[in-house]
């Protein structure tokens, strides 16, 4: 590791050059998502702790999910707003694996929330008389926990193999750190740099399969069922959108990140390269918010409160 600093001690980011001349625009808008983002998803955040009412499996989950959001982005945004307002971008080393494990873990975090949030409905709309046996608090925390700590070990492990690589460049072709791209860098590959992502891929693949694997089976069981389907709309329905969005932002990021063609332009690159760190952590909170009736009437309650506090 202290031969490879030693070596390079910086990397330099691409993507910022077509900003020159519309820098203060696009400081303008990324701060106003980056506050958006904060706002939409605290909202949902504070609601939820705050409500005991909406201390049940689907909400806590919820709640998780917007906390990741906030994670994940606070891995991209304050850095790109750093190099929106410099001439140089350089991200030193150490701030580039961080970077790169923040967003990873953030992205595979998402994944197994949603896995989560996908069995909670299965359970509810397929088991009802033993949702409340087999979602107990003690089972949801559990849950929650390897929801979380599994994809903080799995990067981990990843990035470890990154960091113990010998680099023999340093340019990274995009405007944040992503592990694939550094171990790119890498003056030769090891064992261990393609078993480790590719078990990664692998397991949050499965979890991909399973969330639709559990879609189609609650489809088909709200076809024989009024009531089901009547659930399946009112809380399965934001579930799938979420999924949706998110799942297509970041399949279309991979996919371009391996096989895009490098003729197209650079603003077009680089909201592809955005896409799902600005899309689903805006809409997620607002699709649920406005599905969810529930929810909806205590943020509206709750920020009807925050209101007559100030007035």
């Amino acid at each position: 590791m202290m031969e490879n600093v030693s070596v390079i001690s910086m990397f330099t980011l691409s993507g910022f050059s077509g900003t020159v001349s519309h820098r203060v625009t696009i400081i303008v808008l990324t701060l106003l998502c980056y506050c958006v983002i904060w706002m939409v998803n605290l909202t949902i955040v504070v609601t939820i702790i705050m409500d005991k009412n909406l201390h049940e499996p689907m909400y806590i989950f919820l709640c998780n999910l917007c906390i990741n959001g906030l994670y994940g982005t606070a891995g991209f945004y304050p850095k790109f707003l750093q190099d929106l307002l410099l001439t140089t971008h350089l991200i030193s080393v150490p701030g580039c694996f961080l970077q790169g494990f923040v967003i990873h873990s953030s992205v595979c975090a998402d994944l197994s929330m949603l896995a989560l949030m996908a069995y909670d409905r299965y359970v509810a709309i397929c088991h009802p008389l033993v949702y409340h046996s087999m979602m107990t608090k003690k089972r949801v925390s559990v849950y929650i926990f390897f929801a979380w700590i599994i994809p903080f070990y799995l990067i981990f492990i990843s990035t470890g193999t990154t960091i113990t690589s010998r680099l023999c460049g340093s340019h990274i072709p995009k405007i944040y750190c992503v592990n694939w791209l550094i171990s790119n860098l890498a003056c030769s590959a090891s064992v261990a740099q393609i078993v480790v992502p590719a078990f990664n891929y692998t397991f949050y693949v499965g979890h991909g399969l399973f969330i639709l694997w559990s879609y189609a089976f609650l489809v088909k069981s709200c076809q024989t069922s009024k009531e089901n389907r009547n659930k399946f709309m009112q809380t399965c329905l934001p579930h799938l959108l979420t999924l949706i969005i998110f799942g297509g932002s970041l399949i279309f990021d991979l996919l371009y990140m391996r096989f895009g063609s490098k003729e197209l332009s650079e603003n077009l690159q680089n909201f592809m390269a955005m896409e799902f760190l600005v899309i689903p952590p805006i809409i997620n909170p607002l699709i649920y918010g406005f599905r969810l009736t529930l929810l909806r009437n205590r943020v509206s309650h709750f920020i009807c409160c925050r209101i007559s506090v100030f007035i």
